[in-house]
């Protein structure tokens, strides 16, 4: 028997039946109701941001068919080629994630305003009304996001509760994580105010690759910080209250 530290441990194990594995001490799970666990529930429901937009994959979705239609655009200074070969991309992306059976619905949403853009476009002749729906969106989802917080019933909030498990618990039944989500609400508001307050003057100077570089430029940046903002937010909020089914 050794004498070295641990050598006794050591000696039993190897004293073991062959195909026995010796028991392993794991870390123990936090007991509910403590401050380890509310933190590790909170740490789990913050961790649901990055799903409940698409993750980086979502956003590159919808990012490159921008990139693509300026491209083409100064490479053969036509519309139609331009934005055909955007809205190829976006219905490529859908393709894609249906033969990996993903969700759609960000490709889709892609498609759907890459489309839109591609007919005004064309339609006008104008190469910087390729912008113009997301542009109105934009303003559009800030509105709506304003418009949630005011009523207490702050977006944020409604996509990350079914995600997390707590519905709308939120609202009735845990007021700390009201307010953290009509914080991250207003953190939404001012982050992603930044793009139409930014381009809205760019398109209507007419300077098409100015506005397609910095459309593409504000594609990603703003939305990863937006995500992480939430993400800080919820980590400090107290962790969620599970909706109770029909069966439990």
């Amino acid at each position: 028997m050794s004498n070295l530290p641990g050598g006794e441990s050591a000696a039993r194990t190897a004293d073991l039946p062959t195909g026995i594995e010796p028991a392993v001490a794991h870390d123990p799970v936090p007991a509910p109701g403590t401050a380890a666990h509310d933190a590790a529930a909170s740490k789990e429901a913050a961790e649901t941001v990055i799903k409940a937009f698409g993750g980086v994959r979502g956003m590159i979705d919808m990012t490159l068919p921008g990139l693509v239609f300026i491209v083409v655009f100064n490479l053969t200074h036509q519309v139609a080629p331009a934005a055909w070969s955007a809205l190829g991309l976006s219905g490529l992306f859908v393709v894609v994630r249906l033969a990996k059976r993903e969700t759609i619905q960000h490709a889709f949403s892609g498609v759907f305003g890459v489309a839109i853009g591609a007919w005004i476009s064309m339609k006008t002749g104008k190469a910087e009304n390729f912008y113009l729906p997301g542009l109105l969106y934009s303003v559009g989802y800030c509105v709506a996001l304003a418009v949630s917080a005011l009523v207490r019933w702050p977006l944020i909030g409604v996509m990350l509760g079914p995600i997390t498990g707590e519905m709308f618990t939120w609202r009735t039944r845990n007021p700390g994580r009201l307010a953290a989500y009509t914080k991250a609400t207003w953190a939404w508001v001012v982050i992603m105010g930044i793009k139409p307050v930014i381009l809205f003057p760019l398109y209507f100077t007419g300077n098409v690759n100015l506005l397609g570089w910095m459309k593409v430029a504000l594609g990603i940046p703003p939305m990863l910080l937006a995500m992480y903002v939430t993400w800080q937010i919820l980590l400090k909020a107290p962790p969620p209250i599970k909706a109770e089914t029909d069966t439990e």
